[in-house]
């Protein structure tokens, strides 16, 4: 990890990063529910992530990574309609938890907080890999970049894995029938489109990629 701490403003980055990169797929997310959902998940995101920027903004710099985390999701779950804010909501305020306190953390830390994560969207949610839902990228991507922190791989290098295992598994929806959500009851007509959750969980780990970059070490 090159010696450099993961705080607090590693955290707000990363959170700017989704927020950028779900306003610019927001269309495309909408699109992609519009197959097989309500047609609201860009619509539904981008304007709670509007209002994280909007939190994030106000609140100072004063709380650590955690309870950053923790007010994210607590914001998502406020303003953020259908599954989509009790989900991710539910998934940043796990992550929050699992970091507690400390003011800065590691790549095991990181590895807790995704763990809280996908522990929190699988207890509400109660979907396994291959439901096509947001799981289907979000457990690989947490198993990969486990992988690569056992290995004594660079934290960087392990967030750029587990990038390209979320996108590995958003494509993987594809041909999949929905076994859980509102895509479910389309049954085989689910089959043949990218699912719009998994799509925007790759966007969550391009934004970590992006906000890990040694760039924004410097």
């Amino acid at each position: 990890m090159g010696g450099v701490a993961l705080d607090a403003g590693f955290v707000r980055r990363w959170m700017e990063g989704i927020a950028a990169g779900i306003d610019e797929e927001r269309d495309h997310l909408t699109q992609l529910d519009s197959a097989i959902g309500d047609a609201d998940h860009g619509v539904n995101l981008a304007r709670g992530f509007a209002a994280v920027r909007a939190k994030l903004a106000a609140s100072g710099d004063e709380a650590g990574p955690g309870q950053v985390l923790i007010t994210v999701g607590s914001t998502l779950i406020s303003t953020v309609g259908g599954a989509s804010g009790p989900l991710y909501g539910s998934a940043f305020r796990g992550a929050g938890k699992a970091l507690g306190e400390a003011g800065s953390f590691d790549a095991e830390g990181l590895l807790s907080a995704l763990r809280g994560a996908l522990d929190a969207v699988q207890k509400l949610g109660a979907a396994a890999e291959g439901d096509k839902t947001m799981v289907d990228a979000l457990v690989p991507a947490v198993r990969a970049f486990e992988v690569e922190v056992r290995a004594g791989h660079d934290v960087a290098v392990a967030i750029r894995r587990a990038r390209e295992a979320a996108e590995e598994g958003m494509r993987a929806t594809i041909p999949m029938q929905a076994r859980k959500g509102r895509a479910s009851y389309l049954g085989a007509r689910s089959v043949g489109h990218q699912d719009p959750g998994a799509t925007s969980t790759a966007l969550v780990f391009r934004a970590l990629e992006g906000a890990a970059s040694p760039a924004e070490w410097r």
